[in-house]
């Protein structure tokens, strides 16, 4: 079956591989030649993904049987509208449905309409003066976020990139002068967690739990990335998430998926929710339509089933089950110096793919083309897959050196003191409970 994969970044080069492993004659389109998938495909197109025209034509001339959608930007575009309208089957929802993730007053709205489990207390304001007055009523700690795509670099906290209220005030002006609208959210305090599934807009197949590490710097330290690292436990829960805790989230996304399709905007793709664990259970912080990057990686290279037929089941209807390794992953993302305030551009970088293999590690391939030269975001992910997550985390490690270059990345992705920190942080959000293995 000829696939035609969207987007070129570490996500999709995870997703290709998937797809091969699979039995699918691959095809690109995005707007770099990953030095993965080039390696995957059959043929590859060179243009930008929001460029849905150009992304059609080229499926068009190759024959394609169904197209698999990585990124969010062609969604927000309606990129499987158009594949649709084609007599193309898409992998990912339609541009109306992308809304969870393109539109969070959209988002958010829907789970107040439809009392969906794990939302939180939000406004959106167009107004200045009445923002203003709303939050000095409410006078709790906020979250700011614009409405749209913000790359994960957008949102801002009061107590973390906002010193207090009166900070989120002015960001908040800042937004609607520049977009017309803001949506403003009660602080949640506890610790974040990654829960992604397939559906076909009624069944809900869940993926292994991962933990995202999204500052720059180790310990949690600088700005907001697109994501350094992830990890992910042979249990396929985390540590510090009980299964109580588990089912609710779960929960959450089936109920998600049951308000889009009863609100007239059926849901089939990827869905992943970006869920808090507060002391009161798990809320939704945000939904993105698509993979994680990086969880994809965490979670595709331990997929036993066939993912071409779970995107035939997603895109037929008829979704069926999804099996994982029970293994743990530590994906450790290498990203250019400065990166990503100020990152370094156009210059080569060296990867000994041999040594990176015999240290039992894998490679995906993100921000960086074919004469391997830094583009300008995250480069390149080292993953290490075991039986545990020391195991998984040595691994990574261990390979990491044999990418050479103006690279940095975070040690203490998937360490286990690292880990142990999010255990204590729930403890000290009054959670008692028996951490999971990993």
């Amino acid at each position: 079956m000829r696939v035609l994969l969207v987007g070129g970044g570490g996500r999709e080069n995870a997703i290709g591989e998937a797809l091969v492993r699979s039995g699918a004659e691959l095809y690109v389109v995005s707007k770099h030649r990953n030095p993965g998938l080039v390696r995957l495909a059959k043929e590859y197109g060179l243009a930008k993904e929001t460029d849905v025209p150009k992304v059609l034509e080229f499926a068009e001339k190759w024959g394609i049987d169904i197209a698999f959608i990585g990124p969010e930007s062609p969604l927000e575009k309606g990129i499987v509208n158009a594949f649709e309208e084609k007599g193309i089957p898409a992998v990912g929802p339609t541009k109306e449905a992308a809304q969870l993730e393109t539109n969070k007053a959209f988002a958010r709205s829907l789970m107040e309409r439809y009392e969906i489990p794990g939302r939180k207390l939000f406004r959106v304001f167009d107004d200045i003066s009445g923002m203003r007055s709303w939050m000095d009523d409410f006078g709790r700690p906020v979250v700011v976020k614009p409405l749209g795509l913000t790359g994960g670099k957008g949102v801002k906290v009061v107590g973390h990139q906002l010193r207090d209220n009166g900070e989120a005030k002015a960001y908040a002006e800042e937004l609607i002068r520049k977009d017309g609208k803001v949506l403003i959210e009660e602080r949640t305090e506890g610790v974040e967690f990654t829960f992604q599934v397939f559906t076909d807009g009624k069944r809900v197949i869940p993926m292994p739990l991962a933990q995202d590490y999204p500052h720059a710097y180790e310990d949690d330290k600088g700005p907001i990335t697109g994501g350094m690292g992830s990890y992910s436990c042979s249990s396929h829960l985390l540590p510090f998430v009980p299964r109580e805790d588990y089912e609710k989230a779960l929960e959450t996304l089936k109920a998600t998926v049951e308000a889009m399709r009863k609100n007239g905007t059926p849901y089939r793709g990827i869905l992943y929710g970006q869920f808090m664990l507060s002391k009161d259970g798990p809320v939704i912080i945000e939904y993105n339509a698509r993979f994680g990057d990086p969880e994809a990686m965490n979670v595709l290279p331990l997929l036993k089933t066939s993912l071409l037929d779970i995107a035939e089941g997603i895109v037929d209807g008829n979704l069926g089950k999804a099996e994982f390794e029970n293994k743990a992953t530590v994906v450790k993302y290498l990203a250019p110096r400065g990166y990503p305030l100020s990152p370094v551009r156009g210059v080569k970088v060296e990867v000994d793919e041999k040594a990176v293999e015999d240290a039992g590690a894998r490679l995906y391939y993100a921000s960086i083309d074919e004469s391997f030269t830094l583009l300008g975001s995250r480069a390149i992910a080292v993953v290490g897959i075991a039986d545990t997550l020391e195991e998984a985390e040595r691994i990574a490690e261990k390979a990491v050196p044999h990418v050479r270059g103006e690279l940095f990345y975070r040690r203490d992705v998937g360490t286990r003191e690292s880990v142990e920190k999010r255990v204590r942080t729930m403890r000290e959000f009054g959670r008692e409970f028996e951490p999971n293995s990993c």
